[in-house]
């Protein structure tokens, strides 16, 4: 009987500690990358780019970003496309042209979005890889994969990320998230933009 009511004891403190572990808010790092804006388009691999140089159709093209993030033009040969905005690569490209022309003008549009999806997974009527072609919130995916199911703990799902801490290299990162809070506008995230390769997972 004591060794019972020991035991008890000790499953009655790990469960508080479990549920207080569930009342801090989560590490500022991940807040914000929760809540970090997001104004700009990136592009991404198999995105088709429309590029053009004024009056020089030769260097006028559409090209496709390659699987490394690269596109291939002539004269300056390949490109860091991946990563940036049309505008940041449109002055690269002038930048870089400059040993070949004086004053180039170079404008940059995303033709076709091919680079930007995300995952859902779990308790959700139709889990798996979505394709995305504009910026897309956390209910907005939710509604994209169908909705939760019957069975979902709705307050107790998480965004998985991939980031890069100071010194370059790449980390996941958890973001919590509660459905309720979400819906209500409280809570420390927000119902903030999916960025692409992040992974919805709905226990």
């Amino acid at each position: 009987m004591k060794e019972t009511l020991q035991w008890l004891g000790k499953l009655t403190v790990v469960a508080a500690l479990v549920l207080a572990q569930g009342c801090f808010p989560p590490p500022k790092e991940v807040l914000d990358e929760a809540n970090r804006p997001v104004t700009e388009f990136l592009i991404g691999p198999e995105d088709v780019l429309d590029i053009t140089v004024w009056r020089n159709a030769d260097l006028t093209k559409l090209v496709t970003v390659r699987p490394d993030g690269m596109i291939s033009m002539p004269l300056i040969g390949d490109v860091q496309a991946s990563g940036r905005t049309a505008a940041q690569l449109a002055d690269d490209i002038a930048k870089r042209l400059k040993e070949f022309k004086e004053s180039p003008q170079v404008a940059v549009s995303v033709k076709e979005v091919n680079s930007y999806y995300i995952y859902v997974l779990g308790e959700v009527t139709k889990p798996g890889k979505i394709a995305l072609k504009s910026h897309t919130t956390v209910l907005q995916a939710i509604a994209s994969a169908g909705g939760f199911t019957q069975y979902a703990s709705r307050n107790s799902m998480q965004v998985l990320r991939m980031t890069k801490n100071g010194s370059g290299e790449l980390k996941e990162i958890r973001i919590p998230l509660s459905y309720s809070d979400l819906v209500a506008g409280k809570g420390d995230v927000g119902n903030f933009i999916m960025r692409s390769g992040d992974t919805l997972v709905v226990p």
